[in-house]
């Protein structure tokens, strides 16, 4: 059992033991108490259930939304609408080499950052020398330099983009300020994020 879900076992027993031991000390009828803990046995199974199972649940609501119109990336011309969500993030639907990844879209990072799996994938041949040192929230890790021939966000496309490879990232993928630095804008409003293409001079 990981330690997310010990956590979770043990704030059940405690969401089940206090209100007993509250409904205990009125004397109950065996039939109220019984009831009880039918009731706050289920709310725990919910909750278990829930946290359990809370990435396959995002996953399967961003399907719905997707399914209903409500799609978290939208385009207009040369303008794409890219929503914020649920868990606070911004999340693009790329496609490099012509190979579909879904994105965090991080303006605090320097470089656009893969996946070992995703360099696979797309074609990309790590070079490790030299090494590249990144400072991490989990602290300094070595990763290998690359290049994407093309990486396209909707309407938005450019060309040989370096990135950073390292299989520190796991299977996340980042778009870094190295790509949105070739936009001609970029902002966030009202909780969407709107990437706008360089105007031709």
């Amino acid at each position: 059992m990981s330690d997310d879900r010990t956590v979770y076992v043990l704030l059940g027993l405690m969401m089940l033991i206090l209100p007993l031991s509250a409904l205990l000390a009125r004397r109950p009828s065996v039939g109220s108490v019984v009831r009880a803990l039918i009731g706050w046995a289920v709310v725990v199974a919910v909750l278990y259930a829930i946290f359990s199972y809370r990435d396959r649940i995002l996953e399967l609501t961003g399907t719905i939304g997707e399914r209903l119109g409500v799609a978290e990336q939208s385009v207009d011309g040369d303008t794409v609408h890219i929503r914020q969500s649920v868990d606070g993030h911004f999340w693009a639907v790329a496609r490099l080499n012509g190979i579909e990844r879904r994105m965090l879209i991080d303006s605090g990072a320097t470089s656009t950052a893969i996946s070992e799996a995703t360099a696979k994938a797309i074609g990309v041949t790590p070079r490790r020398l030299p090494p590249v040192l990144l400072t991490t929230a989990n602290g300094t890790i070595e990763a290998a330099r690359g290049r994407i021939e093309t990486v396209r966000i909707g309407s938005l496309e450019t060309r040989d983009l370096p990135v950073v490879i390292s299989p520190a990232f796991g299977e996340m993928d980042v778009v870094g300020m190295n790509f949105l630095s070739r936009l001609g804008s970029w902002r966030v409003a009202r909780g969407t994020l709107i990437l706008e293409a360089d105007k031709p001079a």
